[in-house]
């Protein structure tokens, strides 16, 4: 199989991998969302060594870098109430935390979680965190460029591999809600 962007040697239908996910990955998958066809979720086979956005686009094509998604976890905190949430910019870009995030989330302060919350909660890896699979409940903020790409790299939950999907099936992801101004 080829993949719809970039250049990659081994893609495949991530349902035919989800050995290589992580446990809430591979179910999201599994399970499907939204009424995307499993099939539009596709699963490519990469070195976890390159796997940082820089060496990665260098690697597997630098058309990658305008089309890959980073997803960070946050922090809202008010009162004594925090609520973790997801966001999904453009690789070029960065969340805007103080603006967009914490406005969303009505929250007095936002920040990025510790790295250990990320990891712990979401039970991926760190450098691998994807929208697919998030705990239930979670607010997913998207950007809007995100959903306006045909196709978009994430991670797959795992260091080990990426994701490629249709933006739009991102926005059909659950508790995805798209924010204006979230990237800048």
């Amino acid at each position: 199989m080829r993949a719809p962007i970039g250049s990659f040697e081994d893609a495949r239908p991530a349902a035919d991998r989800l050995g290589l996910l992580t446990a809430p990955v591979a179910r999201a998958v599994r399970e499907g969302w939204g009424g995307i066809p499993v099939e539009q979720i596709i699963h490519v086979d990469t070195d976890p060594e390159i796997a940082d956005t820089a060496a990665f686009v260098e690697h597997h094509g630098a058309d990658l870098l305008k089309r890959s998604a980073n997803c960070v976890v946050v922090a809202g905190k008010r009162g004594g109430e925090v609520t973790l949430a997801a966001c999904l910019v453009l690789s070029h870009a960065r969340v805007d935390v103080n603006g967009a995030v914490r406005k969303h989330l009505g929250a007095r302060k936002a920040s990025f979680a510790p790295m250990d919350t990320a990891v712990g909660e979401t039970r991926m890896e760190y450098g691998g965190i994807t929208p697919v699979g998030l705990p239930d409940g979670w607010p997913l903020l998207i950007d809007p460029a995100v959903v306006d790409e045909e196709w978009v790299l994430i991670g797959s939950g795992t260091r080990r591999g990426k994701l490629i999907v249709p933006g739009k099936a991102l926005a059909a992801l659950p508790g995805a809600v798209v924010v204006e101004g979230l990237g800048v």
